[in-house]
């Protein structure tokens, strides 16, 4: 794999980790919601117009730009599951950005993850 081919796997991933904690942060701005019928309108409309979602929605746009450049480099066999870089990204910056738990359970399997990135992107 070249740089060109890794940065654009490397920036699809970093735009899918970002838009997953603006999501996160997004609700919880907007707090715990039950989409019934009576709700779905406000409900929608908050979460329509709450900053944090509209910036997720543009990194996942951006995102599918990005993967499309990648694939176009990169055999998918290799180029996809490197996306599994983001659950890397997204559960550090999940405990940094927004205090959730960062276990040793979870930092384990971070380990996995990187390992099996390791052994393919040499494949």
């Amino acid at each position: 794999m070249n740089l060109v081919s890794f940065v654009l796997i490397f920036t699809g991933v970093m735009l899918n980790a970002a838009a997953q904690i603006l999501m996160k942060a997004g609700t919880n701005a907007v707090g715990h919601f039950e989409f019934t019928t009576g709700n779905i309108l406000p409900i929608g409309m908050k979460l329509a117009t709450e900053w944090h979602i509209i910036a997720a929605l543009f990194c996942y746009a951006l995102s599918v730009v990005v993967w499309i450049l990648a694939l176009s480099r990169v055999p998918v066999s290799i180029a996809f599951p490197m996306l599994s870089m983001a659950y890397i990204v997204t559960a550090v910056a999940g405990w940094y950005l927004l205090g959730e738990e960062l276990s040793a359970t979870k930092l384990v399997g971070i380990g996995v993850i990187i390992m099996g990135v390791i052994i393919i992107s040499r494949a």
